[in-house]
């Protein structure tokens, strides 16, 4: 069995579960340790490229409404690894290589792969994928035990809240700059696990472009700042462009210091275990005084204080 991943969240699953022997050839975004290990199959114009949020989303826009795509396949390279199973996705065209895209490149194959097309719309959808996976590579099980864990983590948030009694927190998400987006999906269920309510959000659906005024009248409790493809550190970049808006500065979350940036990988990227650590840090961001961030997620996000003069911008 031979697979190959054109979707960064399956590539980080597959590892999750211990089945990376079994993976060959995968996507240019893929965790680090796999571009290390594995050839990489799927890439995009844009790659190696700098641009801002804004000319980003303008290329992507242009991009659909021409119907074309960004991403392309090495032909060469995927036709002499020879997949038996192609993981691929149908979430987001913007994103990743979607299944269309993977279905013209594989009919130039001389062996045709299956094509496992992975849509998870919710947080529990998420988790099917990590058995659906598994068991394309024939290794079921290793899915079960893989989401036992999984299940222990969120169990003890929810626990944890509950015996504190902790009130929801008005929080929003945000999953681009410039424009706005509010977040969608599966993130709504991370927040509500977390101990808060994102009511700007769309649970299981896309998320969509959000006026600033809309933001400025729900008025945050906590505000998390995390675009889809960036670390905090590319984020912090054009902080700005939110910092020198009108009324940033009287937003509740800014007053009270409650305005985080995060790896989108926690959110935006749909593998099982790295949404776990989401709900993790969402839930140490939300109620302090009930958790502290892991160990290992302390990288992972960027608290108000080092963030210095552009969180209180005039």
């Amino acid at each position: 069995m031979i697979a190959s991943s054109f979707l960064p969240a399956a590539t980080q699953m597959i590892y999750d579960m211990g089945l990376q022997h079994l993976l060959q050839g995968i996507t240019f975004e893929c965790p680090p340790q796999a571009l290390t290990e594995k050839e990489k199959v799927v890439r995009c114009v844009l790659e190696g490229k700098q641009y801002s949020s804004q000319e980003i989303d303008r290329i992507f826009s242009a991009s659909k409404a021409q119907g074309k795509s960004l991403y392309y396949v090495d032909d060469a390279l995927l036709q002499s690894i020879a997949p038996d199973v192609i993981f691929t996705q149908d979430v987001c065209e913007v994103c990743q290589i979607d299944t269309a895209c993977t279905a013209a490149a594989v009919a130039r194959l001389a062996k045709q792969p299956q094509l496992v097309a992975l849509t998870p719309n919710t947080l529990n959808d998420v988790l099917q994928t990590a058995v659906t996976i598994a068991t394309a590579l024939g290794q079921e099980e290793a899915a079960y035990s893989y989401l036992s864990g999984l299940q222990q983590r969120m169990d003890a948030v929810t626990d944890t809240l509950r015996k504190h009694r902790a009130p929801l927190k008005r929080v929003m998400i945000m999953e681009w700059m410039e424009p706005i987006y509010n977040c969608g999906h599966w993130i709504p269920y991370q927040v509500a696990y977390a101990g808060g309510v994102d009511m700007l959000s769309n649970p299981g659906g896309d998320s969509i472009v959000t006026p600033w005024e809309k933001v400025v009248r729900y008025n945050p409790e906590v505000l998390v700042i995390a675009p889809c493809g960036f670390t905090t550190a590319r984020t912090r970049e054009e902080l700005y462009l939110l910092t020198q808006k009108k009324e940033w500065a009287n937003l509740t979350a800014v007053q009270n210091n409650a305005v985080f940036l995060a790896d989108y990988d926690l959110f935006t990227q749909p593998s099982a275990g790295t949404l776990v650590d989401g709900i993790e840090l969402l839930a140490a961001l939300f109620h302090p005084e009930i958790f502290t961030v892991p160990a290992h997620l302390q990288s992972k996000y960027a608290l108000p204080e080092q963030m210095g003069e552009l969180i209180h911008a005039r």
